[in-house]
Formats: C-alpha cells, sequence, structure tokens
C-alpha cells in the first residue's frame, strides 16, 4: 500500500491523529486513521504464586478492571524499555524488581495504532509506596494466585488485551 498524502486532524501531549490518502495495490484509493502513541511497557510483576495487578477507572469504556501495570514515557521524556518497565512497576505499585526480563515485543491495536509494547517479567520483589500520576489516583494494587487470575480472566474482571497478551508470552516462556 502507498501513501499518498497524509495531514495531521488531531494532536495532545498523549497522542497524534492522522489522516492518510492511501493507493491499495488494485490501483484504488482509499483513506486510513492513524494513532501514533509512544511504545510502551508492561510488567509482569512475579511473586511465588502469581503476580500483582492494578486496577482503575478507564474513562474510554466506563469501567473499572484489573490489569498489568504498564505505561510510557511522559511527554518529552526517552529511555530504554526496562527502564521504563521499572518505573512503571515502581510508580503504579511500589514494588522494586531485582530482575527484569524482556519477553517480547507486541503491537495494542496494529489496525489503527503505531504504538508498540515491551513485555517483561518482574521477579525478586521488594514493596513500597506507589508514586502515582494524577491520573492514577483511583488505582489499586494487589496480588493474586494463578488460580485467581485464571477466574478473573473468565469472568470478566481482566478485559485488557495487552495483559491478557502478556499473560500468554509468560505462559510460553515458562
Amino acid at each position: 500500500m502507498e501513501r499518498l498524502d497524509s495531514r495531521i486532524v488531531y494532536t495532545n501531549a498523549w497522542m497524534t491523529v492522522r489522516e492518510d490518502r492511501v493507493r491499495r495495490p488494485d490501483g484504488s484509493t482509499g483513506i486510513y486513521g492513524v494513532v501514533e502513541k509512544p511504545d510502551s511497557a508492561l510488567v509482569l510483576p512475579r511473586w511465588a504464586e502469581g503476580f500483582w495487578l492494578v486496577e482503575q477507572f478507564r474513562y474510554p469504556v466506563g469501567r473499572r478492571a484489573w490489569e498489568f501495570p504498564q505505561g510510557s514515557w511522559g511527554h518529552g521524556v526517552r529511555g530504554g524499555a526496562s527502564a521504563l518497565a521499572r518505573q512503571e512497576l515502581a510508580e503504579e505499585t511500589g514494588l522494586r524488581a531485582e530482575t527484569v526480563i524482556h519477553l517480547g515485543h507486541l503491537y495494542e491495536s496494529y489496525g489503527f495504532s503505531t504504538q508498540g509494547f515491551d513485555v517483561y517479567l518482574a521477579s525478586g520483589l521488594t514493596e513500597g509506596e506507589p508514586d502515582r500520576e494524577a491520573t492514577e489516583q483511583d488505582m489499586v494494587h494487589r496480588s493474586f494466585t494463578d488460580e485467581q487470575i485464571r477466574a478473573m480472566v473468565l469472568s470478566g474482571e481482566i478485559v485488557d488485551a495487552p495483559s491478557l497478551a502478556a499473560l500468554t508470552l509468560y505462559t510460553m516462556f515458562r
């Protein structure tokens, strides 16, 4: 597919939305709406019997749900993916990891977004105080056993696609 032209239709500190006019292989033209977002890190904080999760209200879907700690660098800040994973883990849960292992790089929603995310397994955890951003003030964190997490996936308490994909990577890694 060939991009013929592109225009930015919206931008803020977290994302840019652009509309691309494209030519398909058969010669017909069309448009693509693309959300540009920086890559993020998602952390699987492993303890002996399961994982730590965070729960927060997600405005776009109007509900609270459990997920793994995840996020991207703040506006204008850059750094390595493993450093970001450690920062998000500490910020959202207060946990510090002795070891982080990269499990893979995936894409959030590659049908319309450029955002990818790196998945890390964190172990050797030490508890501390979270240092959450203003947008995370309603967040809570808690440890769950593997069996509880399975039940939460099946009951719809965990619906975050990146978290579910990360669990799949972990299962394959094990």
